[in-house]
């Protein structure tokens, strides 16, 4: 025979409710406006803000030049400590360059330590038609100012999600951020080995040559191969940084491949990496912009609407949504300009994009709302956007 229950009504429950907020209302209301202690002053507060600063200002205070191709740029902050970083990430520049107002990502080449010590390290590599670049090598100087965002990035060593081991794929200036890793590994602030498979068309374009071979030297965690795809000279391996050459210098049982450099070696992994059957987990690449196969040129036209302002621009299809906004003196709140950090992320009102096939990182839930990354999108019809 079965029995039954009783279920005591929530009467009690909304008396004691009520009486709670009636009285925590008392309480509230005989409270000063002015709070006791102001929030910038709370702990938790201040790690936050030393971490993650609005901006930093900096100021440049030595150039060192590597040849006629590159030149490292070292700072120190001109007001409070730099804020802290992982091995890996980097720093997101704000420059105004004539009528444009652009952002422009480098990773980190000093190590986290350097930067308790108050001092930053990028390095700029000089390419063809590079708008940034070419500004920043032939017009930064030792007392310059400029504003930097706190750091960022994922291509950090996490001893949760990699292996032990990493073997290091670099192209180019791409060496930046493994020399950052380096660094601290030799310093003991990374507890990882680094095998380092550095590619380069000559050995004259090797970067910190001498600091990597003295890095490798003094610490048996840390392995240096160039790899030169443009010259026959003795002693390095030749041609391209590929499965076959990474199986040849990677240490036994698991590792992770990491992989920074130009967009020509990005697309030539693709097809190498699947040749190692490693599960994707074990495999990270810096973000980075393939950029639109160039078509016929087509001009379309863009009305910005920017906090209850409209203006209307004009853009090439070839070029990415941010790019005309940046041209058009128009900011816009920019940081890795590869889809993936989502601060340019806007409303797209009406039109058309087009996005590069894996440099879509949206949100499903932005996807269907109607939102998109400027930073690497090309219109394919006049648009409609508003950001902010």
């Amino acid at each position: 025979m079965s029995k039954k229950a009783t279920v005591n009504g929530n009467f009690k429950d909304i008396i004691n409710t009520v009486k709670f907020l009636t009285e925590r209302k008392k309480f509230i209301d005989s409270a000063e406006a002015v709070l006791p202690t102001r929030t910038d002053d709370f702990g938790v507060n201040r790690v936050a803000g030393s971490i993650h600063p609005k901006e930093q200002r900096l100021v440049i205070s030595r150039i060192e030049e590597h040849g006629e191709i590159a030149k490292s740029y070292y700072f120190e902050s001109k007001a409070a400590p730099l804020a802290y970083f992982k091995a890996g990430q980097y720093l997101t520049f704000r420059l105004e360059i004539g009528n444009s107002v652009v952002t422009r990502s480098y990773s980190i080449a000093s190590s986290p330590a350097a930067a308790l010590k108050g001092e930053y390290q990028i390095t700029v590599k000089r390419i063809s038609d590079g708008f940034v670049s070419d500004y920043i090598l032939d017009n930064w100087s030792v007392g310059d100012e400029v504003t930097a965002y706190a750091p960022e990035g994922n291509l950090t060593y996490c001893y949760l999600r990699d292996a032990e081991n990493i073997v290091a794929v670099a192209g180019g200036s791409g060496i930046t951020p493994f020399l950052s890793l380096a660094r601290a590994i030799a310093e003991g602030d990374e507890d990882c080995s680094l095998t380092l498979l550095y590619g380069c068309r000559t050995s004259d374009e090797i970067l910190f040559r001498a600091e990597l071979d003295s890095l490798a030297e003094k610490s048996d965690k840390i392995k240096v191969i160039y790899v030169l795809s443009h010259s026959d000279e003795e002693g390095y391996e030749k041609g391209f940084v590929g499965a076959d050459v990474i199986s040849k210098y990677a240490p036994e049982g698991d590792y992770s491949i990491f992989v920074c450099g130009p967009g020509g070696l990005y697309k030539y992994l693709e097809a190498e990496l699947p040749k190692l059957e490693k599960e994707k987990k074990y495999i990270r690449f810096e973000v980075f912009s393939s950029g639109k196969k160039k078509d016929e040129a087509r001009e379309y036209s863009i009305t910005v609407i920017n906090r209850g302002e409209e203006a209307v621009i004009k853009a090439d299809s070839n070029e990415t949504v941010l790019c005309a906004l940046e041209r058009a003196g128009i900011e816009v709140p920019a940081r890795c300009h590869t889809g993936e950090c989502g601060f340019c992320r806007s409303k797209l009102v009406s039109g058309k994009v087009y996005i590069p096939e894996g440099e879509d990182k949206r949100r499903i839930a932005d996807v269907q709302l109607g939102f998109i990354h400027p930073c690497c999108c090309y219109p394919e019809s006049d648009l409609v956007i508003r950001i902010n």
